[in-house]
């Protein structure tokens, strides 16, 4: 019983840092990918879509992303889009294909995206500590219903708290190999 718990505890935390690296790689580091754009969404026929489903997304270069929509009549909805998604880029529009040129970053600017990254792995260690939580609450209640002993009450408690620990160190090494990404020029 004690052991279901804990591999659907490290299950859902494991899941908390799969969104927590999604997260990270919207942020832009020195170079730039596709993923900027991966949350910017078309009204395709009536249907919000991610661009990268309406046409070709590729990073041409450290600074420059090309979208070659599969309809041309796409060209300005995205264009449209990509400026309301307030990315930090304009979108260029040639006729043909939308070109994204994103300027070489600011020491401030970086700065600034350290302080997302943070906010972003403080938000999966909350995450964790709630999973730890609700954990914790299905062992007291083993104990409670007379399914698992005391001192099974303070084994299981105590083995929650190390696979906290050790997602939690996930988080913390994920976020400072991010930190060195970003602030490396």
């Amino acid at each position: 019983m004690l052991n279901a718990i804990y591999d659907d505890t490290k299950e859902h935390m494991e899941k908390s840092i799969d969104a927590m690296k999604r997260d990270f790689s919207t942020l832009r580091t020195g170079k730039v990918t596709t993923a900027v754009v991966d949350q910017v969404k078309v009204d395709y026929y009536g249907t919000m879509t991610p661009i990268n489903q309406v046409g070709n997304v590729i990073a041409m270069d450290a600074t420059t992303i090309s979208i070659t929509p599969w309809e041309k009549s796409l060209l300005g909805i995205i264009e449209k889009a990509i400026q309301n998604a307030n990315i930090g880029v304009n979108p260029n529009n040639d006729g043909d294909f939308i070109k994204l040129f994103f300027p070489p970053m600011t020491s401030e600017q970086r700065v600034e995206i350290v302080k997302q990254a943070k906010e972003m792995s403080e938000k999966a260690k909350i995450a964790i500590r709630n999973i730890r939580k609700d954990a914790n609450d299905k062992v007291k209640k083993l104990e409670k219903d007379k399914e698992i002993s005391e001192d099974d009450l303070k084994r299981g408690m105590d083995q929650v708290q190390k696979i906290t620990d050790s997602f939690v160190a996930k988080v913390e090494e994920t976020l400072s190999s991010k930190e060195v990404d970003i602030l490396k020029v």
